[in-house]
């Protein structure tokens, strides 16, 4: 699919303009992280590449895919997951018999990837008991198993303990050695340091700077994002 073209991307909602001409070239391999304050439009540009919604103007392009349904190749994990009403096992097979596997392939491959995220014990377990770490393994066990080529993550670890954020951080990294693409929302400079390769900084709505991570870190290009870095940057 990659590479990832965005083409003078715009979004507006209710007259409001949200994205703002967003142009940028996102490559195979490395982990590209969306860095940037609350309200800065992060979560809204994920949506816009994934295509959940539509671009008032400009294009995503996947330039890379020459025929079909890009949605077949990626998926997304959401801050706050749903979870269906089933056990932690239904809800990996459920995606995978969508994508045409058969019922025994897909418990074998749910059962794998759920043993890889630490939670082959709870396979069994109705999935909306689990706690808020555990729903979130399962929600990447289920978005990994349909082995994507790009796996988009909206704040992936907003809502966790430090206990929690350092297993889903661990699966992450995981999910990218197995060849998958990571894109990732953050507003934590931190797991920006840690899990990315590339940093996309947005900042009310812009894209305001697109570096690899050391060189963002150490010599951002623009006064917002060295205020952001120092901590100066207020939320929006």
């Amino acid at each position: 699919m990659l590479p990832l073209l965005l083409e003078q991307l715009t979004f507006a909602a209710g007259g409001t303009p949200i994205i703002k001409g967003i142009s940028a070239r996102i490559e195979a391999g490395l982990r590209t992280v969306i860095l940037g304050p609350n309200g800065a439009g992060k979560s809204v540009l994920m949506r816009l590449c994934h295509g959940l919604l539509r671009p008032t103007s400009g294009r995503v392009v996947w330039s890379g895919l020459r025929s079909g349904d890009p949605r077949r190749h990626q998926a997304m994990v959401f801050q706050r997951p749903v979870m269906l009403r089933r056990s932690a096992l239904a809800n990996v097979v459920y995606g995978l018999k969508l994508a045409g596997k058969s019922q025994r392939e897909s418990e074998l491959r749910a059962m794998d990837v759920l043993e890889v995220v630490g939670l082959e014990e709870h396979a069994r377990r109705p999935a909306r008991v689990l706690s808020g770490g555990e729903q979130q393994r399962l929600a990447l066990a289920r978005a990994w198993a349909l082995g994507p080529d790009v796996l988009f993550l909206d704040e992936p670890t907003a809502n966790l303990d430090p206990a929690s954020t350092q297993d889903i951080e661990n699966i992450i990294q995981a999910i990218h050695a197995s060849g998958t693409k990571i894109i990732m929302t953050t507003h934590n400079l931190g797991q920006a340091r840690r899990l990315g390769d590339e940093i996309l900084f947005i900042g009310g709505g812009r894209l305001l700077e697109h570096a690899p991570v050391d060189r963002f870190f150490r010599e951002p290009a623009s006064s917002e994002a060295a205020a952001f870095i120092k901590g100066e940057l207020p939320w929006h």
